[in-house]
């Protein structure tokens, strides 16, 4: 595992905007419709098995959302960079 950095206020304000914008229902949680609509424009051919997968895997506490807590990590650690 790698170190990650801190993000400062601005970064994190960023990725809330990124957040928000695909919780689409402002629930405050990103429900795994939301989380596909995310990765088919992050790469528009991902398959709808490696959705799941990531999906379960942000899902930390395996409530079947992903709360911004779980995104920001997920963000940190730049898994939407692939």
């Amino acid at each position: 595992m790698t170190e990650q950095q801190a993000l400062t206020e601005q970064q994190v304000a960023q990725v809330k905007d990124e957040f928000n914008f695909f919780d689409r229902d402002d629930n405050g949680r990103i429900d795994l419709e939301e989380f596909t609509e995310l990765l088919t424009a992050l790469s528009p051919k991902t398959k709808d098995a490696a959705v799941a997968e990531a999906f379960s895997m942000i899902d930390e506490n395996g409530d079947g959302h992903i709360d911004f807590d779980e995104f920001l990590a997920w963000w940190q650690q730049g898994w939407w960079e692939y």
